[in-house]
C-alpha cells in the first residue's frame, strides 16, 4: 500500500523518545511534516536531522510538527535524540515492526527499515505533498518548505 497525494494520512500512534505516546489525528488543525528515515545513528540520517534541526525546525511556524519516524526502539531514539539534541518528536516505530512505514509504502520489506520518505500533511489530515527517496540518497530540506508554502 502506498499513501498518495490527496488521500488522508493513515493514523497512527507511536512512542516517541520519552516514551510519550503521539497519535497523528490527534494534531488535527496543525500542519505536519512526517519524515521516515532508516536508522538512528548512521550518516545519512545523521546529516539530514541535523539540518532539520539546524536549518528548518526552529523557522517554522507555530502550527507546523516535525515527527521524524524510523523502526528502531524508543531507547535507541532516546540516545540519539539526548546525543544530538533532537528537540523534534523521534517515533519509534519498532513493534510491530515498521507498522507505520508499511502503511504509508515506505517499508524496505527486505531489509526491515524506513525508505527516506516525507508526507506534508494538512490541518484537515490529508497528503498534499510527498518525496520517497532511496535510502543512501538525503533529502532537500528546501522542497519541504516550497511544499508547506503550498499548503
Amino acid at each position: 500500500m502506498t499513501v498518495e497525494v490527496g488521500q488522508r494520512a493513515p493514523d497512527f500512534a507511536l512512542k516517541d523518545q520519552h516514551g510519550v505516546p503521539v497519535r497523528l489525528s490527534d494534531l488535527r488543525g496543525r500542519r505536519v511534516v512526517l519524515v521516515f528515515y532508516p536508522l538512528s545513528f548512521s550518516p545519512v540520517c545523521h546529516g539530514e536531522l541535523a539540518a532539520i534541526r539546524d536549518g528548518f525546525a526552529g523557522s517554522l511556524p507555530e502550527d507546523v510538527q516535525v515527527l521524524a519516524v524510523s523502526v528502531d526502539s524508543m531507547f535507541s531514539q532516546r540516545a540519539w535524540a539526548d546525543q544530538e539534541n533532537f528537540t523534534f518528536p523521534l517515533l519509534s516505530d519498532f513493534w510491530p515492526h515498521g507498522e507505520v512505514a508499511r502503511a504509508y509504502g515506505v517499508l524496505d520489506e527486505d531489509r526491515g527499515i524506513a525508505l527516506r520518505g516525507t508526507f506534508v500533511i494538512d490541518a484537515e489530515g490529508v497528503v498534499r505533498w510527498k518525496v520517497v527517496n532511496p535510502i543512501g540518497s538525503a533529502r532537500d530540506l528546501d522542497e519541504y518548505r516550497k511544499a508547506l508554502a503550498a499548503v
